[in-house]
């Protein structure tokens, strides 16, 4: 709902509109009123039973021409009469249903009464009023939350001065409709909230001194709001909030108070400039104490860069040291273990060629007793095969001429035993005899020659 212009006092009231008009005076007012509450006009009445006695006679007449006239005469006339007695039945009943309708717009609640009295309360939307004595006889906004303006003028303080003016302002929600209408309605609410506020507004001026008038303006007025409350709680109002947006003083005390003013705001320009003075000179040492610091840090930097440039130094000397020392230990045990390996090495080359000279000995040993052993058949085949001559002791023969027989007779005996020509040994065969006996000999030089190496 719109405030009405100027700081005047605020009304309201309550306005009579047809169904169109009531959105347009909830939210705009009438002729600078607030109209929170709009009786709509009911133009609905009992206009459309004309059309049901009309029907209801001409639906009769063509009975009655069907039974009592009869024929086509009595068809002519009750065909006609029974259409058009129909249509207007139709009619009357389309007109009563268009006329119940009634539609409650959002944010406000209509009031249903029936031969005069309160029966429900209508929420926003399309509501029927089938029976023709009901209708919405108010139509109350209880949405919007209300601006009041009540400007109170005369009131006196402590000292008994009155003020000139003290300007009220406060926010107000109809929030049961029933019991605002039916209570107190919109033109009497306005008395008694204007009432109420004078009578807070007073009381508060009271308990304020002149010179502190001022202080009225935007204070907490919280104990006010809970009065009205408690004064228009009955009425189905709530204040939704208030506050005293403006206070005027009488005029002598005005330029009374506006001396004190000025001299005021003399004195505390004048502290104002001491305290900058005081500042600029606080502000001056602090520059220089910031100075002094800002030197004395420069110093501390200096001081410390050289000590971490010597410290680096010296941790650079130090680890150089390391490094050379570390160096000289690596190249001590790398030389260490290389001649570790290296006799390591020579050491298993050595045992490896030790166990090489005993496989060697062995398989030597083994070949000469192989070599033995050839070199023996050999002999053995070659040997002179001994010739056992016996002689039977009974017969006495151990002359000497038969001994000297029987030598001579043996070695040709041998002879023929072996495998040779005519007139003794082949060469052949001499060189077989000599051959197993130098491979003997080789064979007995190279053992010993091997047995002198193992020993060394």
């Amino acid at each position: 709902m719109s405030q009405p212009t100027g700081r005047g006092n605020s009304t309201i009231r309550e306005s009579l509109a047809s169904w169109g008009d009531i959105a347009r005076l909830l939210r705009g007012g009438d002729q600078g009123a607030l109209v929170p509450v709009v009786i709509p006009r009911d133009s609905r009445g009992l206009k459309w039973m004309t059309l049901v006695w009309v029907g209801l006679y001409l639906i009769l007449t063509a009975l009655v021409s069907a039974v009592a006239v009869g024929g086509v005469v009595g068809t002519v006339i009750a065909v006609p009469a029974l259409f058009f007695g129909v249509v207007s039945v139709v009619l009357a009943l389309l007109w009563w249903w268009r006329s119940s309708i009634v539609e409650i717009e959002q944010g406000t609640t209509g009031v249903l009464t029936r031969f005069g009295a309160i029966v429900a309360e209508l929420g926003p939307g399309r509501h029927y009023l089938w029976h023709p004595w009901t209708r919405v006889d108010f139509v109350v906004d209880t949405s919007t939350e209300i601006p009041y303006n009540a400007p109170v003028l005369a009131c006196p303080t402590q000292e008994n001065v009155p003020l000139k003016s003290i300007e009220f302002f406060l926010k107000f929600r109809i929030t049961n409709a029933v019991a605002f209408v039916r209570t107190i309605g919109a033109s009497n609410f306005d008395l008694v909230l204007s009432n109420a506020v004078q009578d807070a507004i007073r009381q508060r001026s009271r308990r304020v001194q002149t010179e502190n008038a001022y202080d009225l303006r935007g204070s907490d007025v919280a104990d006010m709001q809970e009065l009205l409350n408690h004064q228009l709680s009955r009425y189905g109002v709530q204040i939704m909030g208030c506050n005293i947006p403006d206070v005027q003083l009488p005029n002598q005390y005005q330029q009374h108070l506006s001396t004190r003013e000025r001299v005021a705001k003399e004195l505390i320009a004048y502290e104002q400039e001491w305290e900058l003075t005081r500042k600029r000179r606080i502000d001056t040492l602090l520059m220089d104490i910031e100075r002094s610091k800002k030197a004395r840090d420069a110093k501390i930097v200096e001081v410390k860069a050289a000590l971490n440039r010597a410290r680096k130094d010296v941790a650079q000397m130090l680890e150089e040291q390391e490094t050379e020392a570390q160096r000289v230990r690596y190249e001590i045990e790398t030389r260490g273990r290389t001649n570790l390996v290296a006799a390591v090495n020579e050491a298993t080359a050595q045992r490896r060629l030790a166990t090489a000279y005993r496989d060697n000995r062995a398989m030597l040993r083994y070949e000469l007793a192989r070599r033995r052993l050839d070199v023996g058949a050999k002999l053995a085949e070659q040997a002179p095969k001994p010739v056992v001559v016996r002689t039977d002791s009974a017969s006495g023969d151990t002359s000497a001429l038969s001994t000297l027989l029987l030598a001579q007779l043996l070695p040709g005996i041998a002879d023929n035993r072996r495998p040779r020509g005519l007139g003794g040994s082949s060469p052949v065969a001499a060189a077989g005899e000599a051959d197993p006996l130098q491979q003997v000999q080789g064979a007995a030089a190279e053992a010993a020659r091997l047995r002198e190496q193992w020993q060394v």
